[in-house]
């Protein structure tokens, strides 16, 4: 059953190094070669009275040579000379099974952040040597027990018999960088991430010039990451802030249309006002000339009058009557009554009206 208790180790130097393998992959092949200190590995095993030496590099092992111990007139300037791969090679001196000792060892899980100084404290009580007699280092194992406990693996190696065989390596002109157990060994390709018996003090310095490119190669990355997410946003922003700009300007300009169309459609209504005003009745000279054209000769007029759609007359008639329904019978007129009542004059005996008549609406209606 998965176990969601668990912690999760995240080794940030582990990281690093896979990191630092993987920019190799951006840098040519020849800038690799000259900048890189590291290409192959030369492993030294001591066989009776010879050293044998074996290269190794991108899972491929070659043979190089076998050289004596007790022969100090060994040149391997010339062999360098020859395979520039092995000037820049580093150098492991591997212990065979009787030169050191491996021993399974349980610990508290707690001990997982100082194993070294754990190991060293109980030294005593997992070895017969002190921890001045002898050189160790501790290899963590996979798996934790359900007890709370890691397995780890140690190394051990007496510091007489490791001092001694470094000198005789040095004497042959080899001065290795690590130095691990044949029943424990390291992997080639990565011996970083693997453990080591030679104490700080005897290590060879690596040069500066390859951490340096690494370091900077590490940090071009970061600032093109940084870039790749960054830049798309600064973008963006400077885009929200352009189309901002061109917001607020268009924001005016129909502000300002709007009050232009607000005093085009004040412009209009009043015009349509007008024109309504206007169409609401017949022009007045055209209602004079239907007036005039509908009245017979023997009628006449002494008084016209037009307000608000409504137009009196007033006048002398034989049949005063009579002129209610002609009115009537015309397109622009309706509703015709007698304002007052009809009289009759004595002397022309002519019968004097006064009518009020309405405006027919319908020219209007047309010209709308």
């Amino acid at each position: 059953m998965l176990n969601l208790n668990s912690t999760i180790d995240v080794n940030i130097k582990q990281f690093f190094r896979w990191w630092k393998r993987e920019l190799d992959f951006l840098i040519p092949q020849k800038i690799n070669q000259i900048i890189n200190d590291s290409q192959g590995v030369i492993v030294i095993i001591k066989n009776d009275e010879h050293f044998e030496l074996t290269y190794y590099s991108a899972g491929q092992e070659e043979y190089l040579l076998s050289i004596a111990c007790a022969d100090k007139s060994v040149d391997l300037q010339s062999l360098y000379e020859k395979d520039e791969r092995l000037s820049k090679a580093s150098v492991l001196l591997r212990l065979l099974g009787q030169d050191a000792i491996q021993k399974e060892l349980s610990l508290p899980a707690a001990a997982k952040e100082n194993l070294a100084q754990v190991v060293a404290y109980e030294l005593d009580r997992y070895t017969p040597f002190k921890q001045e007699q002898v050189y160790f280092s501790v290899k963590p194992l996979s798996g934790v027990d359900e007890s709370g406990q890691i397995r780890v693996m140690m190394i051990l190696t007496t510091r007489e018999l490791l001092d001694g065989l470094f000198e005789d390596v040095q004497a042959i002109g080899l001065s290795p960088s690590y130095v691990d157990y044949q029943g424990t060994p390291n992997n080639l390709s990565d011996l970083d991430d693997g453990y080591n018996l030679l104490p700080e003090r005897l290590r060879q310095k690596k040069a500066s010039l390859p951490r340096l490119v690494h370091g900077a190669l590490i940090g071009l990355t970061c600032l093109l990451l940084l870039l790749v997410f960054a830049m798309p946003v600064f973008f963006e922003y400077q885009a929200v802030n352009e189309l901002s700009v061109k917001a607020a300007d268009l924001e005016k300009d129909a502000k300002k249309v709007k009050a232009m169309q607000a005093s085009i459609d004040a412009v209009i209504d009043e015009t349509n006002q007008l024109i309504k005003e206007k169409s609401a009745a017949p022009a007045l000279v055209d209602m004079l000339n239907t007036l005039s054209s509908l009245l017979k000769d023997d009628t006449t007029l002494s008084y016209v009058q037009y307000s608000e759609g409504h137009l009196q007359i007033q006048g002398e008639s034989p049949t005063a009557s009579a002129l209610l329904a002609t009115l009537e019978a015309s397109e622009i007129f309706i509703n015709a009554r007698f304002a007052s009542p009809v009289t009759q004059d004595r002397v022309s005996s002519m019968e004097r009206f006064q009518i009020t008549v309405d405006l027919a609406k319908s020219d209007a209606k047309e010209h709308e």
